[in-house]
């Protein structure tokens, strides 16, 4: 059995473990657990019904170790409602996945009267999580403030577990496999998009994945998926000559840690130079597990969605 959210497990794992041996460290064979953000959160309530895990989970804001000196983010507090959907993969595997829609109080965005009280969306993100073997798993930190994040600013989010990870099926495939996990998450985000959308123009469906995730969704594809977010993605857990995204004229957007332990802005700029329609961001001062730097990466995630 894999780890729970933090409402579960009662909060983030510590980083001064991966601290304490970082100077160590001499490949990507590294712990990626949710790691170095301090949050102010109000416990979460939880309400199960069958299969079905509702979970309203109040955010006031990250205090970046790093960034200390700023201020909360303005506005109301980054408050969701999470609700399971499901995702298959083409090989039959089951995945843990759930989704947050902007606006929505409920699994159907029902307010307490019935009336549909969920909000619009720009766009579907789906969150795919670093490596599993490592720590990773859709309730990491970076993933977590993304998911509760972008529907404040009007993207719905979608995440779920690679195979062999909390409760997915299947076992680790040292992100071959995986692959179909990410199509399976970019068919449920595309259906979840057509059944919320009030018009017959369902907004629009973005990959973000971070370090593993990251890879993978670069490697993955849909039909109906609008653009690519490769956040520190390594560029060498799946071999950046097969990635689909490297020659989709579909747009895609790579945000490189000045500081990433494992793929230079330098080196990420040099292997994805003939890549179409690609742009390439530096976090300045992050390192690969961009603690300190969530809100700067929900704030390019959001600019580059609304240029769709």
């Amino acid at each position: 059995m894999g780890r729970r959210s933090p409402s579960e497990s009662g909060g983030a794992d510590g980083f001064g473990l991966l601290a304490a041996g970082f100077g160590r460290l001499l490949d990507f064979e590294l712990f990626e657990g949710r790691a170095g953000f301090v949050a102010e959160a109000a416990p979460c309530s939880l309400l199960v019904s069958g299969a079905l895990t509702a979970r309203t989970v109040p955010f006031t804001g990250v205090n970046d170790a790093e960034n200390s000196q700023r201020p909360p983010a303005p506005g109301p507090p980054f408050e969701v409602e999470a609700f399971a959907v499901t995702a298959v993969t083409s090989d039959g595997i089951e995945l843990e996945a759930e989704a947050a829609w902007p606006g929505s109080t409920g699994p159907e965005g029902a307010g307490a009267d019935g009336s549909d009280t969920a909000g619009t969306a720009a766009a579907v993100a789906v969150l795919s999580h670093p490596h599993p073997l490592y720590g990773g798993d859709m309730w990491n930190p970076l993933v977590d403030h993304l998911f509760r994040a972008l529907p404040a600013s009007g993207i719905a989010t979608l995440r779920y577990n690679f195979r062999g990870t909390g409760r997915s099926g299947g076992s680790h495939d040292d992100g071959k496999a995986e692959r179909l996990d990410a199509k399976a998450a970019f068919e449920a985000a595309v259906h979840l998009a057509a059944d919320r959308s009030p018009t017959a123009d369902p907004p629009p469906v973005v990959s973000a994945g971070w370090s593993f995730g990251g890879d993978v969704s670069l490697a993955a594809g849909h039909d109906s998926l609008a653009a690519w977010i490769g956040i520190a993605a390594p560029l060498r857990i799946v071999d950046p000559a097969s990635m689909g995204a490297a020659t989709d004229p579909r747009p895609k957007l790579l945000l490189v840690p000045e500081h990433d332990q494992f793929r230079s802005p330098a080196e990420a700029s040099e292997i994805t130079e003939g890549w179409a329609n690609t742009q390439l961001e530096v976090i300045s001062g992050g390192d690969h597990f961009l603690m300190g730097h969530a809100r700067a990466v929900a704030e390019r995630i959001v600019s580059f969605v609304g240029d769709l």
